[in-house]
């Protein structure tokens, strides 16, 4: 074998371990309208320039995703539906795809070509998977046609805008002392144009109006996302319905509350009529004032009557003692004048 052919030779084995270091397919995950990376992993160890180097990307259908011919980006060769998506990352030889969508799940090859003078040749290959997510919205739960005499109670709970389709969604009720999970088959839809998953469960169940309960709705998504737990809707327990005697021995102590109330009430009235307020006092004390007035005065009135009569009888009864003794005067001089004349006719002349 000459010097040429064994050259040969270690140019195909350099560049057969090269695809098989690349051969195996790498998972990379992005979420929904935002980034993805879809790695290529080339060392260079030979620090090979990009000058030298034509880099390319292409989906599961053979379509080119970006293509970095010599240094230099080539759109011409890229389907429309990703031109302006995809940028190079050159120092970890990767290609970053934005605005990712559910559609641009599948896997993707990276090829990596040495440009020479003898034309093209195949340095590294590498696949990877892409797979797309997009988190449910937080489940809701909605009441509906619930009256308040039933214990039946029909529930829905709702989460939309997912990727991909979950794996259950249920209810769970849970109680002070126990809680029981509700599996339920999924209503699920899917839009045509984002190819997002909407999903809704029904349930109608019976609840004990002796309990607390708080319902909650649970969605279990893909094995890589988390589980969404909806806002607790709780029922508060009734009070228990009060038996006849008990109804009777409540009628009988409110009508004996009545009553004593209505006796007190009474009685505070009574004390409010026997006890005047401030303008009913003024009052009194002002009549208290003009009676007292008008006593003193019929006091003096009758005093000063009183009084005249005394005098009156005073001067009568000087007045009778004046007459007697006028008469008697008289009397006196009427008999000493008798005499006299007695005594003068006796006389002889």
């Amino acid at each position: 074998m000459d010097h040429r052919c064994t050259m040969e030779l270690s140019k195909t084995l350099f560049v057969m371990a090269l695809l098989l270091s690349g051969a195996a397919s790498m998972k990379s995950q992005a979420y929904f309208n935002e980034t993805g990376d879809l790695p290529c992993h080339f060392t260079n160890s030979q620090n090979i320039s990009l000058d030298e180097l034509v880099v390319f990307w292409q989906n599961q259908d053979k379509l080119v995703l970006y293509e970095l011919y010599k240094g230099e980006e080539n759109p011409q060769n890229v389907h429309p539906k990703y031109k302006g998506r995809a940028s190079f990352d050159q120092n970890n030889w990767a290609l970053q795809l934005h605005n990712v969508q559910i559609k641009d799940t599948g896997t993707y090859q990276c090829f990596i070509h040495h440009k020479g003078p003898q034309g093209l040749v195949s340095i590294h290959q590498m696949s990877s998977d892409l797979s797309v997510l997009a988190n449910f919205s937080q489940p809701k739960i909605i009441i509906s046609n619930r009256t308040e005499n039933s214990d039946t109670i029909n529930l829905t709970c709702s989460s939309i805008q997912g990727y991909p389709k979950p794996k259950k969604m249920s209810f769970v009720l849970k109680t002070k002392n126990s809680t029981t999970e509700y599996d339920v088959i999924m209503n699920i839809l899917q839009d045509n144009f984002t190819d997002l998953y909407d999903v809704s469960i029904s349930l109608s169940i019976s609840v004990s109006p002796e309990r607390n309960v708080s319902i909650f709705c649970v969605l279990q998504p893909d094995s890589t996302q988390t589980q969404l737990v909806s806002q607790p809707y709780n029922i508060d327990a009734k009070p228990p319905m009060p038996t006849p005697d008990r109804v009777l021995t409540v009628a009988l102590l409110l009508l004996l509350f009545m009553s004593v109330c209505g006796l007190f009430v009474l009685i505070l009235m009574k004390r409010k009529r026997k006890q005047p307020g401030p303008s009913r006092e003024c009052e009194a004390n002002n009549m208290e004032e003009r009676e007292s007035e008008r006593a003193k005065e019929i006091v003096e009135n009758r005093a000063s009557e009183r009084f005249d009569e005394v005098r009156c009888d005073v001067n009568t009864s000087t007045t009778a003692s004046d007459s007697v003794a006028v008469m008697r005067s008289k009397e006196t001089s009427s008999s000493f004048g008798e005499e006299k004349h007695k005594q003068d006719t006796d006389e002889p002349f």
